[in-house]
């Protein structure tokens, strides 16, 4: 965990942003949104946004390779919470890399298959939930059904609230920034 920033108040933070976001644009999901931004402050962190690494140890950033590390990786777990934490994952990872830094997923010619991975993993997650008598099963069944909605919900927070300077790396200093507009009211920028 960054030292700088403490958790409740990134947490405090992205909930904020979430929140003012989303309701600009008429989302009025309260769970969504709480999860949305927990999601959003789990991932300020790199360790956790790239928690999935090769057997050489270098960090995996494509969903292709995730999937593929992930069938050779050794678990003790069952294999249904294996899949369950992979997908859950693997929807967080879409959802944030597809909305927050659409720009890139372009860039790289995979936002369809992002939005596609992303809903299914998210469906998956939920059916996995209904079958072990999980309450928590309908908030995926929504992520699933408007997850380009809500990828694009933080598309349009990345854009009106958190852009970087032309011609900047939209990744370097992420933290950094955010520690910024912590300090300062982000109405005042």
């Amino acid at each position: 965990m960054e030292k700088a920033v403490s958790k409740d108040r990134l947490n405090g933070f992205f909930l904020d942003m979430t929140r003012r976001s989303f309701f600009e644009l008429g989302i009025n999901d309260a769970q969504v949104t709480r999860y949305v931004a927990d999601v959003m402050s789990d991932f300020a962190h790199t360790d956790k946004l790239y928690r999935v690494h090769s057997r050489s140890g270098r960090r995996l950033d494509s969903v292709v390779e995730i999937l593929a590390a992930a069938e050779e990786a050794p678990s003790g777990e069952t294999p249904l919470m294996r899949e369950r934490r992979l997908r859950k994952y693997l929807g967080d990872y879409t959802l944030f890399m597809s909305g927050f830094f659409r720009s890139h997923v372009e860039r790289g010619g995979f936002l369809d298959y992002y939005l596609k991975e992303g809903r299914a993993s998210y469906w998956t997650v939920s059916e996995l939930d209904l079958s072990r008598y999980r309450t928590g099963f309908v908030l995926f069944q929504e992520l699933s059904e408007k997850f380009e909605y809500f990828s694009g919900a933080l598309d349009y927070m990345q854009k009106a609230y958190f852009a970087p300077g032309p011609g900047r790396d939209p990744f370097a200093g992420f933290l950094k920034r955010i520690e910024g507009w912590m300090k300062v009211s982000v109405s005042d920028n």
